[in-house]
This record gives C-alpha cells, sequence and structure tokens, in this order.
C-alpha cells in the first residue's frame, strides 16, 4: 500500500477513533436508523416477503426475500452494517420496493453479531447464505448466475470478503458465483481499527485484521463493482474506498467510483436502486448490463 494509506500510523488514538466515527459526520445517527425500520416495515406490508427463511443452524442465520414478477430476474442481496455489531436484516429492507419496481428480486442477509461472534465467522456465514441463495435459486425464482452484492459500511467489507480467491470451493459454489458488486462507505483494511473502542468487542488483532482485510487479499474473478461513498464522511472512509477500488482495477475488475453528492455514511443506502439518484442508476445499469450479453 502506498505511504498515504499509512498515514494513519502516525497519528493518535483519538483521531484514529475519531475517523472511524462515521457517526462524527452527522448530528445524530437515530433518525436514519428510525428511517430504516419505518422504510423497511412499509416494503414488508406493500409486496411480497418471505420472512426468516432458514439458510442455516443458528437462529441469527436467516433472510428475508423479496421475489420480482419475473422468475428469470436478477437478484440483488443486501448486507447490513453497523460495525459487525449491530442492526439485522430487519432495519434492511428499504430498498426491495425499488428493487422489484425494476425487475430485480432482493434479499437481505442476517447474521449473528459481536461480541457474540467474531469478524471471521461473520463473513463465514454471509458466504454460506450466498451458496445457500445460489441452491435455491429454482425455488425462490431467480437467475442464479445473476446473483448481486451489494453492502453498507461493515456490510460493504463483507461483500468484498466474497470478491476475494478461494472460499468458494469450500461454499460449494463456482468461481462465477457473484455477477457483480455494490459497495457503500466500506472499510476495507481492518488495521487501522485495531486497539480502538470499535475493535473491542470483536476481539480483532492485528493478525486477525490482515487475514479479513479484502485490501491485503488476493482477489478472484473479476466483476463489475461500483466502489461508492457520501459527500459527507470522514477521509478515512473516502480514503478506503478510493485505495480499494485502485487496488480493484488493478486486478482488472471493471470498476466504477462514485462519491455521492449531498450523501453522508448512513443516508447513502437509500439512493442504493432508485432510478431518480445517480448511485441508483450506476446500480441499475451494472445489473442490466448483464442481462445484454
Amino acid at each position: 500500500m502506498s505511504p498515504k494509506d499509512q498515514a494513519w500510523r502516525d497519528w493518535p488514538l483519538v483521531r484514529i477513533e475519531k475517523e472511524y466515527s462515521p457517526s462524527s459526520c452527522v448530528p445524530s445517527i437515530e433518525p436514519f436508523l428510525t428511517e430504516y425500520a419505518i422504510r423497511s416495515r412499509k416494503a414488508e406490508q406493500s409486496l411480497v416477503c418471505q420472512k426468516d427463511l432458514r439458510w442455516g443452524d443458528k437462529p441469527e442465520e436467516t433472510l428475508d426475500y423479496f421475489p420480482a414478477a419475473s422468475r428469470d430476474a436478477p437478484l440483488l442481496v443486501f448486507i447490513h452494517g453497523g460495525y459487525w455489531q449491530e442492526l439485522s436484516k430487519n432495519e434492511s429492507l428499504f430498498s426491495a420496493p425499488d428493487c422489484v419496481a425494476n425487475g430485480i428480486a432482493f434479499a437481505a442477509i442476517n447474521y449473528t453479531l459481536a461480541p457474540h461472534t467474531g469478524v471471521e465467522m461473520i463473513v463465514d456465514q454471509c458466504r454460506r447464505a450466498v451458496a445457500w441463495l445460489h441452491a435455491q435459486s429454482d425455488v425462490l425464482g431467480f437467475q442464479r448466475d445473476r446473483l448481486y452484492l451489494s453492502g453498507s459500511s461493515a456490510g460493504a467489507h463483507l461483500g468484498a470478503m466474497m470478491l476475494v480467491k478461494g472460499w468458494q470451493h469450500t461454499a460449494g459454489v463456482t468461481d462465477n458465483a457473484i455477477a457483480g458488486a455494490i459497495l457503500l462507505s466500506g472499510i476495507y483494511d481492518l488495521e487501522p481499527l485495531v486497539g480502538t473502542r470499535v475493535a473491542a468487542p470483536l476481539n480483532l488483532t492485528a493478525t486477525d485484521a490482515a487475514g479479513l482485510s479484502p485490501m491485503r487479499l488476493a482477489v478472484g474473478r473479476p466483476v463489475p463493482t461500483i466502489v461508492a461513498w457520501g459527500e459527507n464522511e470522514t477521509s478515512e472512509f473516502k480514503r478506503q474506498s478510493r485505495s480499494y477500488a485502485a487496488r480493484l482495477e488493478g486486478a482488472d475488475f471493471p470498476v466504477s467510483v462514485l462519491e455521492v453528492a449531498g450523501a453522508n455514511h448512513f443516508d447513502i443506502v437509500f439512493g442504493l436502486a432508485d432510478r431518480a439518484s445517480a448511485l441508483g442508476r450506476a446500480t441499475l445499469e451494472l445489473i442490466g448490463s448483464s442481462a445484454k450479453k
């Protein structure tokens, strides 16, 4: 990584803590969390929703699925953020109406939160959830070869961990299991978190961080990817996004890089599949382009 990517090593802990605190850029995160819940309840009430589909044995290993009108539809999978410690699929359904309106099935993955488990196990859970979706594509009604990942914040990290090389065989899917990715406001190098308040419930060590950082791992088959962040975010979240996008470009991934004007770490997600937003148009173009091939 470049010297710019290592600058944080010379900072005092208080500065690192602030740079990796997305809430430092907004007056309060509560209105956004409330909006997540409100929009998600409306999605459940207005659309066909298969709730709490169990893809694993643990109580948390579930997902919600919204079918599109056509059984030949692509699928957009959303992985929620919350620093691997907060939120759930239940507050992460807000993009379902935009997806379904544009002929795209939608699923939101649930996973076990820290401190009940660590990041390594959460990564494994998300991979197994995707493998389950692949196996159930005929039953649920979507095109298996058009499964797209999306995620926000820690969810973007988890999505990026599915772009790395080598996990597919263990999970029982092919190397082309993922057709593309939309990664929002992610953290792709976990090392700066070691020693911070965020890392304590995760029991995150430097060794863990090295093995769980997409920025440092070999990537798999190149797929179209959007790396986006909000205009109103900390400099470290912006730097990490730019650096990871460059990492993917260097591995021949077709990458679209987007700073969303006026958006912050928490409201950028509302534009994910909304045709009225630049992010939504980019997402729909990425997914739609696979149907043209």
